[in-house]
C-alpha cells in the first residue's frame, strides 16, 4: 500500500515558494506523478487559513498559466495544499507540526541561508528529523555557505541533526533538460566521446548570461556577487558534466564521484594570478536602464561585481592543456546560457589556398533560451566555384512544441523519490568553494575600483584577454 506523505515548505509565502515551487508540484499533479496520499503543508507567519491560503494559490496558478491550465488537476492540487501558521523561531510551531506529521515528510527550506540552522535544529528537537515513522528528508537551497569556512560549519551543522542520505542540495541549473542531455548526449552516441579530449577540442566555453539586473534582491547581491552567486554552484556543476569521465553506473553515488574527481583536478589560482585568469565588472547606466551604483539598496561606493570571468584548466590525462572559460552576468544583452565547445583545425588545411574553410566546429548546448544541442560544420556551397559555408545540425528541442519539463519539477519528483543524482553531495560544494576561494581573496584585497560595462550589451570587452591563443571569441547565444 502507497505510504503517505508531507511536502512541508518552510517559508511558504516566499519568492521561491510561489514562483517555483508550488508550480512545479502542480504540473507534477497535471502529469500524474504525485502519491495517492500526498500534502503540501506551507509553514508561513502570515494569517492565511487552508481556505484564504487555497485561494491565493489557486489564483497566482492560474495567472501564471493561463488557457494553458489544467482545470481538473488544479483543483485536485488545490485540495492537497494546507496552510500551517508557524514561526521559524517557534520552538513550538514545530512541536505542533510534528504532532501533525506521522507520515514520510520532505522538509523544504525556502528561506534565507542565515535561517538554515534556526529552522533545522528546532526541526531535531522537535523529533522532526527521526525516520522511525517514516523517511524525512531536508532540501537545502544555495548559497551553501559564502566561503569554504562557513559551508564547513553550515554542514558540521546539519550532520549532527542529519544524515548525509537525508540532506539534498539543490541545484536548480541541474533540472534542466538540456543539462541532464549532456549526459546522453556524452556517453548514449559514440560518435563524440573519441573527439572529447585535448587532441580534438581547442576549448570550452560556458555562458550565463541575464537581461535583469538585481530587481529587487539588491541587499542580498551586493553582498553576494557574481562570483559566489552562479559560479560556485551553477557554472562549475556544468563545467564537471561537460568534463567527467564515464561513470561506472548511472547511480547517484557514481556520477558525483566523477563529478568531484573533475573539480579536484581544476588547477588552482593563486592569489597573485587572479589579475591574469579572473576578470570582474559592474554593469553601468545605459539604454534608459540604470547602473549598480543606481539600484535601490545597494550600498554606495559598491565593488560587487555583476560580471565575473575565470580562465580554468584542467589538469589531469582527457583535458590537459584545453583552457575553459567561464562568464556570467547581469543586465546583459539577452537571456542566454549556453556550452560552447570549439574543435580544433584540421592538421593540414586542404582549402587554405582557395581561402574557404577555415571556420572551426563548434558543438554548442543551449540551455535557454532555446534548449538545443546543435553542430556547425562546413559543407560546400552548391555551384562551379568551391566555396564554404556554415551548416548547422540540430537536434532536442529546438523547434519543437513539446512539453518540456521546468527544472524544478524533476528535482521536487527525485526528492519524492529519494534520488540523489542531482543534487549535490558536500565534498562537491567544498572543492568548488576551493577553486574560487583565491579568487575571493584578491578581489577582497582591491576595493578601490571595478570595470564597467554598458548595461544591455554582452560585458566588457576587456574580458576578452583571459583568451589564450589567436582568433578566439565569446560565442553570446545560439543565434551568434
Amino acid at each position: 500500500m502507497a505510504r503517505a506523505c508531507r511536502f512541508v515548505i518552510f517559508g511558504a509565502t516566499g519568492h521561491l515558494a510561489r514562483t517555483k515551487l508550488l508550480p512545479a508540484l502542480y504540473r507534477l499533479e497535471a502529469a500524474g506523478r504525485l502519491p495517492v496520499d500526498f500534502s503540501v503543508v506551507c509553514f508561513g507567519r502570515r494569517p492565511y487559513d487552508n481556505e484564504s491560503w487555497r485561494g491565493m494559490a489557486v489564483e497566482a496558478l492560474q495567472a501564471r498559466y493561463g488557457n494553458r491550465m489544467d482545470i481538473d488537476a488544479l483543483e485536485r492540487f488545490a485540495e492537497r495544499l494546507e496552510y500551517f501558521r508557524g514561526d521559524l523561531a517557534d520552538a513550538d510551531s514545530y512541536r505542533r507540526l510534528q504532532a501533525a506529521i506521522s507520515a514520510d515528510a520532505v522538509f523544504y527550506l525556502a528561506v534565507k541561508s542565515a535561517e538554515f540552522p534556526v529552522v533545522t535544529q528546532n526541526l531535531a528537537a522537535a523529533g522532526l528529523a527521526d525516520e522511525s515513522q517514516g523517511w524525512r528528508r531536508l532540501v537545502v537551497e544555495k548559497p551553501f555557505g559564502r566561503d569554504l569556512d562557513s559551508a564547513d560549519g553550515l554542514n558540521r551543522l546539519l550532520h549532527s541533526h542529519f544524515r548525509e542520505e537525508q540532506i539534498f542540495r539543490i541545484d536548480h541549473y541541474l533540472g534542466k533538460e538540456t543539462v541532464q542531455n549532456v549526459f546522453v548526449f556524452r556517453f548514449a552516441n559514440l560518435i563524440w566521446e573519441p573527439l572529447w579530449n585535448r587532441n580534438y577540442i581547442d576549448h570550452v566555453q560556458i555562458t550565463h548570461g541575464e537581461l535583469a539586473g538585481v530587481e529587487g534582491r539588491a541587499d542580498f547581491y551586493d553582498n553576494t556577487g557574481a562570483l559566489r552567486d552562479m559560479v560556485q554552484s551553477h557554472l562549475l556543476q556544468l563545467l564537471t558534466l561537460v568534463a567527467m569521465e564515464p561513470p561506472a553506473a548511472m547511480d547517484a553515488e557514481s556520477v558525483r564521484d566523477e563529478k568531484v574527481k573533475v573539480l579536484k583536478s581544476i588547477r588552482p589560482i593563486a592569489e597573485s594570478e587572479a589579475a591574469s585568469c579572473a576578470y570582474r565588472a559592474q554593469y553601468a547606466a545605459a539604454q534608459g536602464m540604470p547602473g549598480f551604483l543606481e539600484e535601490p539598496g545597494v550600498a554606495a561606493g559598491s565593488v560587487t561585481e555583476t560580471y565575473a570571468a575565470l580562465r580554468l584548466h584542467i589538469d589531469n590525462w582527457r583535458w590537459r592543456g584545453v583552457p575553459f572559460y567561464i562568464r556570467t552576468g547581469k543586465r546583459m544583452a539577452a537571456n542566454s546560457a549556453l556550452i560552447a565547445v570549439r574543435f580544433k583545425q584540421p592538421p593540414q588545411q586542404l582549402f587554405q589556398s582557395t581561402g574557404v574553410g577555415r571556420e572551426p566546429n563548434w558543438l554548442l548546448m543551449g540551455i535557454q533560451p532555446e534548449q538545443c544541442l546543435r553542430a556547425e560544420v562546413q559543407v560546400r556551397e552548391p555551384g562551379l566555384k568551391l566555396t564554404t559555408r556554415h551548416s548547422q545540425l540540430d537536434a532536442g528541442t529546438c523547434g519543437c512544441a513539446a512539453y518540456h519539463l521546468e527544472a524544478y519539477e524533476a528535482l521536487l519528483l527525485d526528492v519524492i523519490e529519494g534520488d540523489h543524482s542531482l543534487f549535490l553531495r558536500y565534498d562537491e560544494v567544498m572543492w568548488a568553494w576551493r577553486v574560487i576561494e583565491p579568487v575571493l581573496r584578491a578581489w577582497g584585497r582591491e576595493r578601490g575600483c571595478i570595470d564597467t560595462y554598458a548595461a544591455g550589451t554582452w560585458g566588457p570587452e576587456d574580458s576578452r584577454r583571459l583568451f589564450e591563443g589567436e582568433g578566439r571569441f565569446w560565442r553570446n547565444s545560439l543565434a551568434d
